[in-house]
């Protein structure tokens, strides 16, 4: 048989997709014990995890970007989960970075927005996650600011109520969350989980991937495994395996 009759005659098959839309914190994730090579991993042969992290993104930005993502025409019907993690940057101080920051309440309006549109696309609240930042460590990344010939552009006071915002959003709107702030803190030390101060460390990859894994295990456990396993293929007839829809 043909390569070409061989595509013909079977389904083109689309493998399910996990986003990941998120900051900075998400765009370095597949890096090596990154969050999301790790949840790439647990899925492998089940799903593909998609990477739209976008490093220095807020909230504002965000939302107008993702009906580019994910639209009923390109991923929506096969999109099994999405992960929504952005705060770090909307949080950053209005006098001392301005670009990046967003106001409280427009966080909030923007991630129920991003929730909005997405349930507008048949992607239900039972699929849909929210992070909230992480703590963030002052003084590393106090360090990282006067390298660049900055000021301190952060406070962990003021990312806290980000997440706290967040995790309100998703009460309101019925999503599920993971409120990084509050879980890596309840650690006496945080910093470990982190390695500039602002972004994760592996220690805190693994631990926020641990929290996601919790989650979207209960949501993806009934997916089935992609294409036989190898021992199961009729080595004499692969066809009669691989392409059943052939023989009908």
């Amino acid at each position: 048989m043909a390569l070409g009759e061989a595509g013909a005659c079977g389904q083109l098959l689309l493998w399910p997709r996990v986003v990941l839309f998120g900051d900075s914190i998400t765009e370095f994730s597949f890096r090596d014990n990154g969050w999301g090579a790790y949840l790439a991993e647990r899925l492998v042969r089940k799903c593909d995890v998609v990477n739209r992290g976008l490093s220095g993104y807020n909230t504002r930005w965000a939302k107008l970007i993702l009906p580019r993502l994910i639209a009923k025409s390109a991923g929506a019907e096969s999109t099994v989960a999405v992960i929504v993690f952005f705060g770090a940057n909307d949080s950053a101080l209005k006098d001392l970075n301005p670009k990046q920051h967003v106001p409280l309440e427009e966080y909030a309006a923007n991630l129920k927005s991003m929730i909005q549109y997405l349930k507008s696309v048949d992607i239900t609240e039972d699929r849909i996650i929210l992070v909230t930042p992480p703590p963030l460590q002052e003084s590393a990344w106090e360090k990282e600011c006067f390298a660049k010939g900055d000021k301190l552009n952060r406070h962990n006071a003021t990312t806290g109520e980000y997440a706290q915002a967040c995790v309100q959003v998703a009460r309101d709107c019925g999503t599920d969350v993971v409120d990084l702030w509050t879980l890596m803190q309840n650690n006496e030390d945080f910093s470990s989980y982190l390695c500039d101060g602002l972004h994760l460390s592996p220690k805190g990859n693994s631990f926020l991937a641990a929290q996601l894994w919790s989650r979207l295990e209960k949501k993806l456990s009934a997916l089935p495994f992609l294409l036989p396993y190898w021992r199961d293929v009729d080595h004499t007839h692969p066809e009669a395996t691989l392409l059943p829809d052939a023989l009908q």
